[in-house]
Order: C-alpha cells, then sequence, then structure tokens
C-alpha cells in the first residue's frame, strides 16, 4: 500500500512538472512571436550570432558595438540610444550568448542541470569574431554593467581588434562580500531544474517588469521602455538559466581580469552614475581608472545603474570624446 502511495505521488509530481513545462512552453513560444528578433544572424563556428545593424554604411564611419548588460538583450540599446548615434556610427548591437536570440559560446554550456556558464572572455572571442565577420575589424566597444566585463575581456583577449572602450556602469572589479542567495540558488543543479520552468509559467510579465524599477532606481524606466525591451524573453527557461549563471560565476573572472588592466593600452571612457547600488562606483570604476594607462572617468551625480537612457547625452558625450581621441575623427 506505501509503495503503491509513493509511486502514485511519484506520478503526480512527473505530471505536474510536465504541465509546468508545457505552459512555459507556450509562453516562451508567445514571447517571441511578440519580440522577434530585430537584426540578422552571423555564423560563427556553428554558433548563431544575433545581431542588429544600423546606421552608416560599412567603411562610412566608425563601427561602434554595443554590448548590453545582465537579463538585457539587444533592444536595450535599440530602444533610444541607436537612434541617437546612427548617423555618425555604423553600429552593431548584439545579443550576448545565451541572451536575446544569439545562441551559447558551446553545447557545453547548455541543460538545465549543467551549473557551467560563458566567461566574459568566452562571450568577448564570440563577438568579435562575429564583428569581424560583418567587417569590423577595429570597432570602438561600449559596453553597459555585464556588458562592461565583456568589453574589458575584449580588449584583454583581442587587443588587435579594438580601438577603444566606452565603459557604462562596468562591472569591472571582484567586488566584496556575495551576491544575493538566489544567484546561488538558481545557479545550482537543482535550482536551474526546478525553478526556471515556475517562473517561466506563472511569473506574469507585468509583475516581472517591476524589476525594472529597482534597476533604473533612483530614476524610473522611460516611459514604453518595458513594451519594448520584451520581458518575456529574458523569462525563458534557457535564458534565465544561462543570465543567473554567467552572473553568479562572474567575480572570479573578474579577479582574473583586472590583474591584466594594466596592460590595455587603448583609450578608454568610464562613466558611472554615484547612486548606482546595483553595480558601485566605489568598487567598481573608481578603481579602473587608476588601474587602465589611458582613461578618463565621469561621475554622473545621483545617476542610478542606467546612464545610457537617463543621462544618453552625457553617454553619447564621452562615445564621441573616445571616437575622437583614438583618432577616428
Amino acid at each position: 500500500m506505501a509503495a503503491a502511495s509513493i509511486a502514485l505521488i511519484a506520478a503526480l509530481g512527473l505530471a505536474a512538472c510536465a504541465g509546468i513545462d508545457r505552459r512555459a512552453a507556450r509562453k516562451e513560444v508567445l514571447a517571441e512571436a511578440n519580440y522577434p528578433p530585430e537584426g540578422q544572424f552571423v555564423d560563427v563556428a556553428g554558433r548563431q550570432v544575433h545581431v542588429v545593424i544600423d546606421g552608416l554604411p560599412e567603411g562610412a564611419g566608425p563601427d561602434l558595438v554595443l554590448i548590453h548588460g545582465a537579463s538585457g538583450n539587444a533592444r536595450d540599446f535599440t530602444f533610444r540610444f541607436v537612434d541617437a548615434v546612427k548617423d555618425r556610427y555604423r553600429v552593431l548591437v548584439f545579443d550576448r550568448p545565451g541572451l536575446g536570440y544569439t545562441d551559447r559560446v558551446s553545447d557545453s554550456f547548455g541543460g538545465a542541470a549543467n551549473t557551467r556558464a560563458e566567461s566574459p572572455a568566452e562571450q568577448a572571442r564570440l563577438l568579435q569574431a562575429a564583428a569581424l565577420a560583418l567587417g569590423a575589424e577595429t570597432p570602438i566597444v561600449l559596453g553597459q554593467s555585464y556588458g562592461g566585463a565583456v568589453a574589458l575581456a575584449w580588449a584583454l583577449e583581442r587587443p588587435d581588434n579594438v580601438s577603444g572602450l566606452v565603459i557604462v556602469s562596468g562591472a569591472s572589479e571582484p567586488w566584496p562580500g556575495q551576491l544575493a542567495p538566489q544567484y546561488p540558488i538558481v545557479a545550482s543543479s537543482v535550482g536551474g531544474t526546478s525553478i526556471p520552468p515556475v517562473l517561466a509559467a506563472f511569473l506574469p510579465n507585468d509583475r516581472a517588469a517591476l524589476s525594472l524599477s529597482a534597476i533604473f532606481a533612483p530614476q524610473s524606466a522611460p516611459d514604453g521602455y518595458a513594451e519594448h525591451i520584451g520581458i518575456g524573453l529574458a523569462l525563458r527557461r534557457e535564458t534565465m538559466r544561462a543570465n543567473v549563471r554567467q552572473i553568479n560565476s562572474l567575480k572570479p573572472h573578474l579577479k582574473v581580469m583586472s590583474e591584466g588592466y594594466g596592460g590595455i593600452d587603448i583609450p578608454v571612457e568610464i562613466i558611472h552614475g554615484t547612486a548606482d547600488t546595483i553595480v558601485p562606483i566605489d568598487v567598481h570604476s573608481e578603481v579602473l581608472v587608476e588601474q587602465l594607462p589611458d582613461a578618463l572617468l565621469t561621475r554622473l551625480p545621483g545617476v542610478g545603474h542606467m546612464p545610457h537612457h537617463v543621462a544618453q547625452d552625457e553617454v553619447i558625450f564621452v562615445l564621441d570624446r573616445l571616437t575622437r581621441r583614438a583618432g577616428l575623427r
């Protein structure tokens, strides 16, 4: 009798899990239908890299690569930023590996129970290869938040294939303390298998959009941003796993990377809000500017984590200054 009861409970549990996965899959299909790829795909050794290309024709002006932060995708920059710079740059906006519509760097990083994630260096190598295939041999690379780590890794990994860096609210240093507990929990084998399907199936998009308040604080997200970014894309099961595991594994990579920043001999512009509590300026950018041989730091008083939206003119000013410093204008 006990054995039969255990078998029944197990069967019901499996049925419930299957039902959750079906509901999650339906919501993922809907998210991709509502927010399809905005750009094109580049094949890099069998990996599909999604890129939005806008602005000047190839060869008509400097190439500008934009790399988004955690939980995001290329839509973070196509919201308004690309329109503000496309008159003087050829702009390439990439989805980072595992986010948006770009593949993981390799199949070895996939799977619900797989705790491995791409390092910033592995991401940089994939995106650099895609940029090179598109004719961007020595672009300016602008990275925001986690994308700042990838931009720095690009300069470390491919120093001959970058003209200059713009680091916006960038994660650059190994920080004191630990991440919030949800990261190691979801990054684990058990958590990665069980939690993303539940969130994908049942978390309403408008509830997830509330997290934007924390990301933009103390400012507010611009009108229309939540609708443009495609919250549902970030709530796909494999996207959640990739995002959380990349964040959870970032700190040791930054420790190794930071030891090599002194060898980055291209011009760098760093811009960071003093009110950023997600990637604090005193832990990251104020340290980074002292490690780089040719860097300028612009502090934005009272600005939070998203200056490319809430202080866009200032970000574009340092981008244009970087372009001049790099001898591209």
